[in-house]
């Protein structure tokens, strides 16, 4: 059941899947959309995909080799006129001269049989071999699930550094203009002016370079989509900070049924246990079978040669007759002379030869039927079978620790990603009170530079300390969703809602 669900979700992929190219991005797009977009149009993608094609027409060769191969075929030929040589002798030594040119056609059936291990286990090692191509699907698609979740989150990253910048940039613009009104009252000097509009450049900078890598991060999407550069969207897909509430336990579980990697490996160690049975059949006989029928014509471009050969023989039968009769004429008593005037070259037995002669190309003359039986037995083929075994004893071997390689690796990402997931969580939340009590402090910092209690230079300090906390809470966070991405493509299914 589990195979058929599995065929049933790579048709999927064939079926809904639009041409590359057919399906825009939409105005307002989530990372839902994005993902099927990037399944449609994705080129790596789509090669692998395509892959499937081949694993089913190898499926049905394999059913294929069991049954018999036929044959057909069909020649025409032209002989030209001349003397032919037959060994050491000529037609002409043989009494046959003159010989006209000669039109030939033919045909030919067979049905041939072969049947060995090899082709009884065909189908059942082609069938394992497309759940192994249907796997690295599988795997293709949970990358590309992750590489476009990874730049979607980076849009969202660029797009939300922007969007603090921008405000850092207000924030500086309003210290500007504060500074400019405490000159006026004489409360600061002109360098306080100076330093709050170099702040003001500064911020400025920062945004125009916070945006050139949000259009860098969006072009990098439209990558991964499969889209061409220049289209406008916007990302509507809000990521939660969320409380890791998934067990060690639940995730392995979820791992060792979903993860693609390891399905893969499981898929290949089926395939190659498999290839050691069609390796030990090369010691078992194999069984051959065929069978044919043939046909020719051959028809001489002028009947004069065959009518003159049988004039020729119509007069040396009437010789023969007459050397008869003239024997029977000296016996005692002479025997009854023979009537030799019935042989003779009549326009019928002309019309006969020139209707025999008018063959080419479809008046076929058929040729007995064939057909052979053959065992074979491999007796001795210089140790290349006991390697051949070996070979795939090695591989399927090989396969199995692979497989638990993949379940050991598993087993501890997941307990090294839930843990650093889990830190991450945590720290996301002691950044955010961090900038919370920054931004407390730069608001206390401002009331007290409009009474003069501190300088400009005490502000930009309170205003740099919110910056670092908006930048260390904005790291938190994302990296947070990067650990969950990671994750999501250890256990091999979403874990966001």
């Amino acid at each position: 059941m589990k195979h058929v669900l599995r065929a049933l979700s790579i048709g999927f992929f064939a079926l809904a899947v639009p041409a590359a190219g057919q399906e825009p991005v939409p105005h307002t797009l989530t990372l839902d959309q994005a993902i099927e977009i990037a399944r449609g149009n994705n080129p790596r993608f789509r090669q692998t995909l395509n892959d499937e094609v081949l694993a089913d027409a190898d499926v049905r060769q394999a059913w294929g080799q069991l049954l018999p191969q036929a044959t057909a075929g069909a020649g025409v030929q032209w002989q030209g006129a001349g003397e032919q040589q037959f060994g050491s002798l000529t037609l002409g030594d043989l009494g046959f001269t003159d010989q006209p040119s000669y039109y030939l056609s033919n045909y030919r059936l067979g049905i041939n049989y072969f049947l060995d291990w090899a082709t009884i286990k065909g189908p059942s090692q082609a069938n394992a071999d497309r759940e192994a191509t249907y796997a690295q699907i599988q795997v293709a698609d949970a990358t590309l699930v992750s590489d476009v979740t990874n730049a979607y989150v980076e849009a969202l990253r660029q797009q939300e550094q922007v969007r603090i910048l921008e405000l850092q940039l207000e924030s500086s613009d309003f210290n500007f203009r504060l500074a400019q009104a405490q000159l006026a009252v004489g409360t600061v000097t002109a360098i306080d002016v100076g330093q709050a509009e170099v702040q003001v450049g500064r911020a400025r900078v920062q945004v125009l370079q916070a945006r050139n890598r949000l259009s860098t991060a969006r072009m990098r999407l439209l990558q991964q989509l499969g889209q061409p550069m220049g289209q406008d969207f916007e990302l509507t897909t809000v990521l939660p900070l969320a409380e890791p509430a998934w067990t060690e336990e639940e995730l392995e579980a979820m791992a060792l049924t979903q993860n693609p990697t390891l399905e893969s490996r499981r898929r290949s160690r089926e395939s190659a246990e498999i290839g050691v049975s069609s390796a030990r059949g090369s010691y078992f006989p194999s069984l051959s079978i065929s069978s044919g029928w043939s046909g020719f014509t051959r028809e001489a471009s002028s009947t004069d040669f065959q009518i003159a050969q049988a004039q020729s023989q119509i007069a040396g039968t009437i010789s023969q007759c007459v050397a008869t009769n003239e024997l029977y004429s000296r016996l005692n008593p002479p025997l009854p002379p023979l009537d030799c005037s019935r042989f003779r070259f009549s326009d019928a037995q002309r019309s006969s030869i020139v209707a025999q002669n008018d063959q080419f190309p479809f008046g076929f003359v058929s040729s007995p039927p064939t057909i052979s039986l053959q065992v074979s037995l491999p007796i001795f083929t210089g140790l290349s079978r006991q390697r051949n075994v070996e070979a795939a004893r090695l591989q399927r071997d090989d396969l199995a620790e692979q497989v638990r390689e993949q379940e050991l690796a598993l087993e501890a990402d997941i307990a090294i990603g839930i843990a650093t997931v889990r830190t991450a969580y945590e720290s996301a939340l002691l950044e955010e009170r961090n900038r919370e009590l920054a931004q407390q402090q730069l608001d206390f910092a401002r009331e007290r530079y409009q009474l003069g209690e501190i300088t400009f230079v005490e502000l930009v300090d309170a205003q740099t300390v919110l910056e670092q906390a908006e930048a260390d809470r904005l790291a938190a966070v994302y990296a947070y969703h990067d650990l969950v991405t990671a994750l999501e493509a250890l256990v091999g299914t979403s874990l966001r809602d």
